[in-house]
């Protein structure tokens, strides 16, 4: 299974960007899809992520900014960010947890740059 993600860049704070990801491969099933984020010296920490049942979950720094949504028949996520900080600039990386036959597996994309000027 691979993972492309686009759409980051260079935007102002107070500005939107629209992340996307498509998985693409192997017969699969996706059971979670998300983003995760790490900035320059910080650990990768989640920002946003939607299960196969359609739950949100998000990370309180982001919440209310931030909108994640899947179409599972394009095996698509995106990520809607709105109201950007200069504090989220950071790499971002689609996830996924996908099932195969039995088995479950984990992948990530090569990750977009996500730069946010104030």
């Amino acid at each position: 299974v691979q993972l492309v993600e686009s759409g980051g860049g260079l935007v102002q704070a107070g500005g939107s960007l629209r992340l996307s990801c498509v998985a693409s491969g192997t017969t699969f099933s996706i059971k979670t899809f998300g983003w995760y984020r790490q900035a320059p010296g910080k650990q990768r920490e989640l920002v946003a992520d939607i299960r196969s049942g359609g739950i949100q979950n998000y990370a309180d720094s982001v919440k209310g900014r931030f909108t994640i949504s899947m179409d599972n028949t394009k095996n698509t996520v995106d990520l809607q960010m709105n109201n950007l900080k200069s504090e989220d600039t950071a790499v971002y990386y689609c996830y996924a947890i996908v099932q195969i036959t039995t088995l479950t597996y984990q992948y990530w994309g090569q990750g977009t740059q996500v730069t946010v000027s104030s």
